[in-house]
């Protein structure tokens, strides 16, 4: 889908929805307690109706508790939800002994090197072949040793299922942990449905066993990884009032409200995104209408995203005539976007035409871009919102935005 917006700023109230990272873990909380009907709706975004989808696979009854438990395969479609793949991969084989999963995109070339490490001790079998992965045995007590900087979401996925095992297991990082934030919000998570989690040293997590999951619901606030996008057109002269956020939450992007203020700043900034991955596009528009440079640091990680997420926002900034250059794990943005003028990339009809690289962040990062413009903007692959903020350019046509294609 094709989507062209022309030139008109936003103003408004706009309330985000609910944080599609609280909402994974909702969903695998309730399912391991026994709840039978999840508090979070599947259309909240695609990746949350994977992860309903697959809870759903994974739940059958077992007399001697609530926590469900059978043997057998399942067929687990993790759409592009790398949050859903990682977490339920050890889910699955402490409930049913492994399953097979699938996924779309780019999903199954990231890295599972962390689990298959762990696998090869533990001697479960595990089998890639495409873009199917199948794991089978049983996960035990014992010693779980994890590199902190490749993904939190090894370590939120054993979080979630060693509390099952018979006996005490340790998560030991043999790497700083890198975006802990999110750690933090699975120990949130952990901690409402009264599972105990001892973290005796930053890089030590001790995980008692036998334990049970004990939650009717789970509530998820709305999302700050979302409401950067908002803030971001704030940034860019826009007017809108963002309501419904709990500025004391657990998620890790909240920080965008103090990074906004930093933005602000007349001279050259780098900004460290070792905890904070997902608040690049936000932050680069941003950057792109700074006097001075900004450099993005420790972000290596988003080359692995639904795109390579450091090309694709230099690609994104570059169309509309900012200077941006990447390196291995880092992005500079040298700013300086006016309202007008410079832009590569143009469509047939006159304008800038990007490319939204099957990205959401990339397409919202897009379309707040084009309202600081005075040339129509075309956004290709503009469905991609889908996988997160499904009612993305609706919010944007309320708040007084001009889309053609929908």
């Amino acid at each position: 889908m094709d989507v062209t917006i022309s030139p008109r700023r936003l103003r408004g109230t706009v309330t985000p929805p609910p944080s599609k990272s609280m909402a994974h873990r909702a969903v695998i909380a309730e399912l391991l307690a026994g709840v039978e009907n999840f508090s979070v709706s599947p259309t909240l975004s695609e990746d949350i109706r994977a992860t309903v989808a697959c809870a759903r696979a994974l739940r059958a009854a077992d007399n001697r508790s609530n926590i469900p438990h059978t043997d057998g395969e399942s067929v687990l479609d993790c759409g592009e939800s790398g949050s859903t793949l990682r977490f339920l991969i050890p889910v699955s084989l402490v409930l049913r002994g492994g399953g097979t999963f699938t996924g779309r995109g780019r999903l199954m070339q990231r890295p599972q090197t962390p689990y298959f490490d762990i696998f090869d001790e533990k001697g479960v079998a595990y089998e890639q072949a495409g873009d199917r992965l199948t794991v089978r045995g049983r996960l035990t007590p014992g010693e779980y040793r994890l590199p902190g900087d490749v993904s939190s979401q090894f370590v939120t996925g054993l979080l979630f299922a060693l509390p099952l095992l018979d006996a005490e297991s340790v998560i030991r990082l043999t790497s700083p942990l890198q975006s802990a934030a999110y750690v933090d919000m699975t120990l949130d998570t952990l901690r409402q449905c009264g599972v105990s989690v001892d973290c005796t040293a930053p890089d030590v997590f001790r995980i008692p066993g036998r334990q049970r999951y004990r939650v009717d619901k789970l509530s998820v606030e709305a999302d700050w990884s979302q409401a950067a996008f908002w803030y971001a057109a704030n940034f860019l002269g826009n007017a809108v009032e963002i309501r419904g956020l709990n500025p004391d939450s657990v998620q890790g992007d909240r920080a965008i409200a103090d990074l906004y203020r930093e933005m602000q700043a007349p001279a050259p900034l780098e900004i460290d995104l070792g905890g904070i991955p997902d608040l690049l596009p936000p932050l680069a528009i941003m950057a792109a209408r700074r006097a001075s440079p900004t450099r993005f640091a420790n972000a290596g990680r988003l080359r692995l995203k639904e795109s390579d997420r450091l090309e694709s926002v230099a690609a994104l900034l570059r169309a509309f005539g900012v200077g941006a250059e990447t390196g291995p794990d880092w992005l500079r943005v040298d700013g300086g976007m006016t309202d007008s003028g410079g832009a590569v990339g143009t469509t047939s009809g006159g304008g800038v035409g990007v490319d939204g690289a099957n990205d959401h962040r990339i397409v919202m990062a897009a379309a707040v871009l084009a309202s600081a413009r005075r040339e129509p903007v075309t956004i290709r692959g503009a469905e991609a919102v889908r996988k997160s903020y499904p009612s993305f350019f609706a919010d944007y046509q309320e708040l007084g935005g001009n889309v053609r294609g929908l």
